[in-house]
This record gives C-alpha cells, structure tokens and sequence, in this order.
C-alpha cells in the first residue's frame, strides 16, 4: 500500500499546474516593442485602458502603483500637470476564463509475482527395522508489479495579462494622432485565478523591458518570492 500511495503522489507531482517542492514558479511571457524615439519622453500620465474604468477605480490604483515603480526604474517621472506631460501611459489588465485541462496517466498495481524462497522442517523418527519423515515446507512469496491500471485526471488554468502602451501625448494635443511610442505586453498562464496576486510578477516580469525592444517574445520566470517582486510590492505599499 504504501507504495500504491508514492506512486501515485510521484503521478501527481509532474501534472502540469499542480504544487510542486519549493516555492511556486511563474513562467512569463514578455514581448517589448519600442520606436527610435522611445527614451526621449520620460514625463508622463498614467490612463486606464480598461472599458469601463476610470483612474477612480481601486483597482486600477492599485495596479497603477506597480506599474509607477516599474517606470520609475527607466527614469520615467509622473507629470506635475496634465499639460506638461509629453507621453500617455495606457495600462490594460485582465484574467481569462477558466480552462479546464484533462489528462491520463498509469499507476502500477503491485501483487505477488511469484516465490522467492522456500524451507522446509521436518522430524525423521525410527521404529525398529523401519523408519517415517513427517515435514512442513513454508514459501516466502516476492512482490512486485503485476500490471497496470489507467486513471484520469483534470486541472484548470488561467490566463492572466497586462499591457502597458505609451502614446506621444504632446503630438495628440496638437494633431488628435494617436502615435505610439512603444508597448510592453506580458502574460502568463497558470493555476492561479487571482489578477491582484499574480499581478506584481507580471510587472515584475515586464520592468527591465518597459520601453525597450526585445526583438522577441522573451519568457521570464520567477517565484513569488522573488527580490524584484518584493521591491514592486513593498513600494506599492509605501505609496498607498
């Protein structure tokens, strides 16, 4: 039985989304884009990008906080008016539906496969010209695996994501042209379907990369307990 029962834990272990030992990972999509022009505008305003939602919003505050330190790291400074800020910032964030995930996989089923060794005791007694054996033999079975039985299983994923777009913002008071300056998208796929938990490694994630090129598609993974998501959260908080 107890081997039954580390087999079947060891199955459960390597299925994809399930706890693993240590601290969780977070695999992270970042992909960057940035024009020539990117690093010449560093005064900025923050605007939510979201339908619906307004720079009133909680949670949309609450993200700004992380979004502001990430920004802060390349030199990007909040504008002290409206009008004196030569880039709009768009921040956009959201969690899919739930995705639910099947799988299958064998266990063995453990028996007796055989013997492994025998003994056998027994008395030999005399009587006169003649003589009788009387004798028990005992066999020691071995185990092992006897076969195998299929079982089925099912997990569900999230898929969770923000973008960070920043537009020449003096260009749009002047001309109403929306021109892009350069955009940040990153994402990620997991158990979790907590946006506010998840939320500081994304931003943790996408910072080094915030309005620069990547060139591609870059993953990027992390713990919870990562330096860098501590920095982003613990300067959430001072601000608040």
């Amino acid at each position: 039985m107890t081997r039954i029962k580390l087999a079947t834990l060891a199955v459960v272990l390597a299925l994809p989304g399930c706890a693993t030992m240590g601290p969780p990972k977070f695999l992270v999509n970042v992909d960057s884009l940035a024009s020539p022009s990117a690093a010449m505008k560093k005064s900025y305003i923050l605007l939510p990008g979201n339908k619906g939602v307004t720079k009133d919003d909680l949670q949309f505050q609450e993200y700004a906080h992380y979004v502001t330190r990430g920004l802060a790291a390349h030199g990007f400074t909040p504008a002290e008016t409206v009008a004196n800020a030569n880039v709009a910032i768009v921040l956009s964030y959201g969690i899919g539906d739930p995705q639910s995930h099947q799988y299958s996989y064998s266990l063995p089923v453990y028996g007796q496969t055989g013997i492994a060794s025998s003994n056998t005791y027994g008395t030999l007694s005399s009587y006169g010209n003649s003589s009788s054996y009387s004798g028990t033999t005992t066999y020691t079975p071995s185990y092992g695996v006897t076969g195998y039985t299929s079982e089925t299983g099912s997990y569900t994923t999230y898929y969770r994501y923000a973008q960070i777009t920043a537009y020449d913002f003096q260009r749009y008071l002047r001309t109403k042209e929306q021109r892009e300056l350069w955009k940040t998208t990153v994402s990620s796929t997991g158990s979790s379907g907590d946006l506010r938990l998840v939320f500081p490694i994304l931003i943790a994630a996408a910072a080094p990369y915030i309005a620069t090129d990547t060139g591609r598609k870059i993953q990027v993974v992390l713990e919870e307990s990562d330096p860098s998501v501590a920095a982003i959260e613990l300067s959430s908080t001072a601000q608040k």
